[in-house]
């Protein structure tokens, strides 16, 4: 029999950690999104004696085509299909997904805890290597873990931003690397900020150095070995599209360390790519490369001037404000409010994140106030919205699914409206 816990602290929903019911239920299991983890939870199910129905996942180009030998249905879709039915969550973002799934009709929430604790990795074979899903299952079971105890402060991932110049131009990038006119790099104290966030906070699952193009500064390596060498348990990616190949003696000095590399493939742009992942093998790197599909246009900055409902809609909605990212020392729950206030394109205001290198007293409780938020930023109300399913959202103002990484000119710079 399965521990069972509960999560249900002030929320329309519960999830529960028990599993025992689900092997016996009548109803459609169904494995909400689909990560990495999403196969491994998918082959636990089967040696527990329990049926899935089919996956679901907000991303619709991931449902073009079966996955584990099953359905894969558009997550907006599932009440076409079902009345009933129970998820198995897969993403990280435990209470996100039950609240989108509250918001269909459903009621019915699981935690892969119990089907994780004991599940044996290198008795199967994987679309990804077997230690990178090892590392995602041991971060799934730690997150799931924390999620139960309410007096832990956690964070699934942090982008720790180490440069804003990039190898690339795209015009509609939702880091917003295509204003900056004099970009560069903002790695000064990042260690530092790295240190005092990890001392405030109880747990953060992965740490993820980007850009920009990280590659594009030249202490790329040296900050990522940083990362990992103030607590080798760490797990750090670098988020990389290919552009550039990283020099031997750079993958070298990660040797027997938690390092991975999370590779974007924008087809002829990424021009490095086939010399990265040699060279990546060569030095035994564990790597994993994702097709860069569609984005959702979210990348103008203006001032909506939304009603306090409207705000609420859209952070609920939005698929970003868990992307908890650094820069130039401070905290913020997503890399649009990040990179807008780095750019002094959005007045600035505390609320929006935390000072990890001032002397300000309570910084735990600020970070703690900060990641558990369930309401709207101020500085929310410049973005046009970046939500799951932009097609069903209620409060957006983009153009919805464009076509990734479409280049301008280079050098060339989008203006935008500086608000005070």
């Amino acid at each position: 029999m399965s521990e069972k816990l509960e999560q249900s602290w002030n929320k329309p929903f519960k999830i529960e950690s028990s599993i025992d019911s689900l092997r016996n239920t009548k109803d459609p299991i169904i494995i909400y999104a689909l990560t990495d983890e999403a196969e491994a939870i998918a082959n636990a199910c089967k040696e527990k004696g329990i049926q899935i129905t089919a996956f679901c996942d907000n991303e619709i180009r991931k449902t073009k085509k079966l996955y584990w030998g099953l359905e894969v249905i558009f997550t907006p879709n599932l009440p076409k299909k079902f009345t009933r039915a129970k998820f198995i969550i897969a993403h990280q973002s435990l209470d996100d997904c039950a609240e989108q799934l509250t918001d269909f009709g459903y009621y019915d929430f699981y935690s892969p805890l119990n089907l994780l604790k004991d599940y044996e990795v290198e008795n199967y074979s994987y679309l990804t290597s077997e230690s990178y899903m090892k590392n995602k299952i041991n971060n799934i079971i730690k997150i799931n873990e924390l999620y139960f105890d309410k007096s832990k402060t956690y964070v699934r991932s942090v982008d720790v931003v180490i440069t804003t110049k990039c190898s690339m131009n795209c015009e509609s990038c939702a880091n917003l690397m295509q204003y900056y006119v004099n970009a560069k790099n903002t790695d000064e104290a990042v260690l530092e900020a790295v240190k005092n966030l990890s001392e405030n906070v109880d747990h953060v699952s992965e740490y993820r150095v980007i850009g920009g193009e990280p590659l594009m500064n030249k202490k790329w390596a040296e900050i990522t070995n940083g990362i990992i060498e103030q607590d080798p348990s760490r797990t750090v990616y670098v988020y990389t599209n290919a552009t550039i190949c990283p020099k031997e003696d750079q993958l070298k000095s990660f040797n027997g360390k938690n390092i991975h590399f999370f590779i974007t493939d924008y087809d002829e742009l990424s021009k490095n790519i086939s010399k990265t992942v040699d060279a990546l093998e060569r030095n035994n790197v564990p790597y994993k490369i994702r097709p860069a599909g569609n984005w959702v246009d979210c990348s103008r900055i203006r001032k909506h001037n939304r009603s306090t409902e409207r705000l609420k809609q859209v952070f609920k909605e939005c698929c970003a404000k868990e992307l908890f990212t650094l820069i130039s020392g401070k905290f913020f729950t997503c890399p649009f409010i990040a990179n807008a206030a780095e750019l002094k394109a959005i007045p600035d205001n505390k609320a929006d994140y935390v000072d990890l290198l001032s002397d300000e007293p309570n910084m735990r409780q600020k970070l703690t106030r900060l990641i558990n938020k369930e309401t709207f930023f101020p500085a929310c109300d410049f973005c046009d919205g970046r939500p799951h399913a932009p097609e069903s959202a209620k409060e957006y103002a983009g153009r919805g699914l464009i076509k990734a990484a479409k280049q301008i000119p280079t050098n060339t710079r989008l203006p935008f409206e500086q608000n005070k």
